[in-house]
C-alpha cells in the first residue's frame, strides 16, 4: 500500500477513531476479492447490487441526460400525450428512420420517460408524464446544452474558469462593469429563464412561510415579478415592492400591470451592490439570489438588506441548499458545477447562510421545511 492509500495520514496528525474506521472500510471496498465475495454472499448481495447500479449511473449519466434532451427537443413526450403510437407513426412524426426512432424509444423507456404498451405501441412512462406537468423543468432541460458545453472539459473549468463560458454569456450581470447599464436585449434570455422556472419555487416558498403576517414585502432581485404576483395572490392585503436592474424592472412593470397589480406594487430599478435598497418593508425576500454570489458580495447584499429593514423585520432566503434534510445529494453536485460555469457563486448549507446572516446583523435564523427541499430550502432571520 503506497503513501496515497486509504487510511494513511500526515505525520504528526493523530487520526480520529472515525477516520480509522472509514479507512478500514475504504481498504476493504478497494479490494477486488472482497468485492467479488460481497457480490456472491446472499446477505450482502443486495448492497453490492445497489452500489453497482449507482456506479453505473455515474458512468452513464451523460448518456441519460442526452436521451432526455433528445426527447424534449423532439417533443416526444408531447407527441405521446394524447395516446400511444406505433414505432412507424412515431418515426414518421419525428422525421427519423425506424432504427433511429427505435434506439431513442428503447433508451427513453429504460429511463421510464416512455413505456411499451400492448400492440407494439409506445406511450408515456411515469417520469415522462410527470415531466410534462412541470414546465419549469422542461425549460431547464432545453437550457442545459449551454451547461454541457461549459463542462466539455471539466478539469479546465476547475483550473481556469472561462470568462466567455456559455452560461456566463447568458448571465451578463456578473461580467458587466456597470450592470445598471444593461439593456433589455442583454438581460432578456436569463430573465425569461428565471421567470419560466420560478412558478414551482414560488409555490414552495409561499407554502413554507406565512407571508400574510407581514404588511410590506420587498422582493430583491425580483426579475419580471413572477414571485411577487404569486405572493400578491396569497396575501391580498400585502403591500409589494420589487427591486432589480432597470432593464429587468421594465419587464416587471409590464407583467405586473397586465396582472392588475399596478396599484399594489412599487417597482425600483438599481444595482443592489452599489446603491441602497428601498425602505418600508418588514419582509425582504431573496429568491434564488444569494447563491449566485461569492461570499464577499453575498455579505454585502445581506448588509444592504439589514439596513433596509426595521428592527424586528425579517429576511427570507429561498434557494437550493447543501445538506438540507430530505434533499437529493445530486443537487449539490449540480449547482456546484453550474455556478462554477456561471463564473461566481456557490451552493451553501443552511448553517453557512446563517453565519453570513449573523455577520450582517441578523439573529434568530431558522430553516423552514418545504415540500421539495431539493428544489429550494427556506431560511429566515430577524433584523436586530
Amino acid at each position: 500500500m503506497n503513501a496515497n492509500s486509504a487510511g494513511q495520514r500526515q505525520p504528526g496528525v493523530r487520526a480520529h477513531w472515525h477516520d480509522r474506521l472509514l479507512g478500514w472500510r475504504d481498504r476493504w471496498l478497494c479490494d477486488a476479492r472482497f468485492q467479488r465475495w460481497v457480490a456472491r454472499f446472499p446477505l450482502t448481495r443486495p448492497v453490492a447490487r445497489r452500489h453497482a447500479r449507482a456506479l453505473f449511473d455515474l458512468c452513464a449519466g451523460f448518456v441519460y441526460s442526452q436521451v432526455l434532451l433528445c426527447c424534449v427537443r423532439l417533443r416526444v413526450l408531447e407527441l405521446l400525450q394524447s395516446g400511444p403510437l406505433t414505432l412507424t407513426q412515431i418515426a414518421s412524426r419525428l422525421d427519423l428512420g425506424a432504427e433511429a426512432a427505435e434506439t431513442l424509444l428503447t433508451a427513453a423507456a429504460a429511463l421510464e420517460l416512455i413505456e411499451q404498451r400492448r400492440g407494439q405501441r409506445w406511450g408515456l412512462g411515469p417520469l415522462g408524464a410527470a415531466l410534462l406537468g412541470n414546465a419549469a423543468v422542461l425549460r431547464m432541460i432545453e437550457h442545459h446544452p449551454a451547461l454541457y458545453e461549459d463542462l466539455r472539459d471539466p478539469v479546465a473549468l476547475l483550473r481556469h474558469p472561462q470568462p466567455r463560458s456559455q452560461l456566463a454569456a447568458l448571465w451578463p450581470y456578473a461580467r458587466h462593469r456597470e450592470p445598471r447599464d444593461l439593456d433589455a436585449a442583454q438581460i432578456g434570455a436569463y430573465t425569461t429563464l428565471m421567470a419560466d422556472t420560478q412558478a414551482l419555487v414560488a409555490e414552495d416558498v409561499l407554502d413554507g412561510y406565512p407571508i400574510a403576517q407581514h404588511r410590506c414585502l420587498l422582493d430583491v432581485g425580483g426579475g419580471d415579478g413572477t414571485f411577487l404576483a404569486a405572493a400578491a395572490a396569497r396575501a391580498p392585503q400585502l403591500k409589494l415592492l420589487l427591486f432589480d436592474l432597470p432593464a429587468v424592472t421594465q419587464r416587471a412593470q409590464a407583467r405586473l400591470t397586465a396582472a392588475g397589480l399596478a396599484g399594489r406594487v412599487e417597482i425600483h430599478g438599481g444595482d443592489f451592490m452599489l446603491g441602497a435598497l428601498p425602505m418600508g418593508a418588514d419582509l425582504v425576500t431573496l429568491i434564488r439570489v444569494l447563491h449566485d454570489h461569492d461570499d464577499p458580495a453575498a455579505l454585502s447584499l445581506l448588509r444592504s438588506v439589514r439596513r433596509a429593514l426595521p428592527p424586528g423585520g425579517r429576511v427570507l432566503l429561498a434557494e437550493p441548499m447543501r445538506d438540507t434534510p430530505g434533499a437529493l445529494p445530486g443537487v449539490t453536485a449540480y449547482f456546484a458545477c453550474y455556478l462554477r460555469a456561471m463564473g461566481q457563486g456557490k451552493p451553501r448549507s443552511a448553517p453557512q447562510i446563517a453565519r453570513l446572516l449573523l455577520t450582517a446583523g441578523f439573529a434568530r435564523t431558522r430553516l423552514h421545511p418545504t415540500a421539495r427541499p431539493w428544489q429550494c430550502a427556506l431560511v429566515t432571520a430577524t433584523a436586530i
